[in-house]
């Protein structure tokens, strides 16, 4: 069985959609699907997941099923009441006195490091930012409706693998975002999210392909084929726009901090 998941296009958060740029790679990425086979599509119900298909769905004529689960990883951190988690967000918005609910990744480096619970496949349930939001259970939601999709196609869930009740080659496709792809691809592959949300960048229209290996019968492990591939971007003559990243070095304050 192989998965596809392709992030939405470069964002205009406040709308819900893509910007200028979004939209041109969207369409690139349409040029060249075709060539990924997508088989089964499904979608966020996310505005700017939901254009970035549309150019692929209209080019190949496809149509994809919107999951709610598929939408960016919603699990909010209320910081109020840890000094700790102050320091580890210092970019945290305020509403008056008070800070407003934020995503749970993207904290300071020298906080995450620091505290090797947010490396471990288990360990991070009992962190400090466990504590203080919903990721336990909105974790736990999600990966619930994914492997109930799974098994649809043949994969059980067991324990820390796949039980196989129906080998197959089928592909299925998820127009989706950077913090739920990591956060499928920790439970895929038996890692913490937190060591894909900070390890990783996938970039605006970017495909990540994961594939099953059944070297036991009946046992399949997934395994990733490619990550963050952006061949159509390059084939169109541009390159991946910044949304994805950070700073590359701190003095150069016209780059995302």
């Amino acid at each position: 069985m192989r998965i596809l998941m392709i992030r939405h296009g470069d964002p205009d958060y406040e709308h819900d959609s893509l910007t200028e740029t979004g939209k041109k790679e969207a369409a690139l990425l349409a040029e060249t699907a075709g060539g990924l086979h997508l088989g089964d599509c499904f979608v966020s119900p996310l505005g700017r997941a939901k254009e970035t298909a549309s150019y692929t769905l209209k080019k190949l004529g496809l149509k994809a099923e919107t999951l709610d689960w598929l939408q960016e990883f919603p699990a909010k951190l209320d910081i109020n009441d840890s000094e700790e988690l102050q320091r580890a967000y210092p970019n945290t918005r305020k509403e008056g006195e008070r800070f407003a609910s934020r995503i749970v990744w993207d904290m300071m480096p020298s906080y995450y490091l620091a505290h090797p619970e947010y490396m471990d496949r288990e360990g991070w349930k009992t962190s400090a930012v466990a504590a203080h939001s919903d990721i336990v259970s909105v974790y736990e939601n999600v990966i619930e409706h994914f492997d109930r999709l799974l098994a649809g196609y043949g994969y059980v869930r067991e324990g820390m693998h796949y039980r196989v009740e129906k080998a197959n080659t089928d592909t299925i496709t998820f127009f989706c975002h950077f913090g739920l792809t990591c956060v499928l691809l920790s439970h895929l592959i038996n890692v913490s999210p937190f060591t894909l949300w900070h390890g990783l960048v996938l970039a605006p229209t970017s495909v990540t392909e994961i594939t099953t290996e059944e070297r036991e019968r009946g046992i399949a492990m997934f395994r990733s084929q490619r990550m963050g591939d952006i061949h159509h971007l390059l084939a169109g003559g541009t390159g991946p726009s910044f949304a994805a990243r950070f700073c590359e070095i701190y003095d150069n304050m016209e780059q995302r901090h």
